[in-house]
């Protein structure tokens, strides 16, 4: 046989085994499957023969915004949660880091104004927006169109 044949027939095993690894389905180990706000711990095998837990995060509590402000206003979470709020008023509203109009109080920085715990933007009815706390402590957030609405978020370790 020619070099060329050999070299065509390789080419051509290597693209069909490529095509059958880039077009199978993920498929999830049998027991692997997380539901809503549970916390699933899987092994997997590292080398040494050891098995090394992996944890698959985290819960979100959600907050709704009315025409009467934040409910509930105040929740408590664990570090890794995300917080949602939602907009189920008939106006916009701006879920931010208190404090009014800095926004500075959430320690992390790179938000429109200050922390990244900002929607920096108004969210109009039917809209949300989500946050994952990373950091332990007590969080104070407003609304920024109407800054009378308060309210806190409590991050345990």
């Amino acid at each position: 046989m020619s070099k060329t044949a050999i070299i065509i027939i390789v080419l051509i095993l290597v693209a069909g085994g490529s095509y059958f690894v880039f077009q199978s389905p993920e498929v999830e180990a049998p027991g692997t499957e997380a539901t809503e706000n549970e916390v699933v711990e899987n092994t997997m095998p590292v080398l040494g023969g050891e098995n090394v837990p992996e944890m698959i995060v985290a819960e979100e509590k959600i907050i709704t915004y009315a025409d009467a402000g934040y409910s509930p206003s105040a929740v408590n979470i664990k570090v890794g949660d995300v917080v949602t709020f939602k907009n189920e008023s008939k106006l916009a509203m701006w879920p931010a880091s208190a404090k009014h109009p800095t926004h500075t109080v959430y320690p992390t920085t790179g938000g429109c104004f200050g922390s990244t715990f900002d929607a920096c933007k108004g969210l109009q009815p039917g809209e949300s927006w989500s946050f994952q706390f990373d950091i332990a402590g007590e969080w104070k957030y407003h609304d920024h169109l109407t800054p009378k609405y308060f309210g806190s978020i409590v991050v345990k370790e």
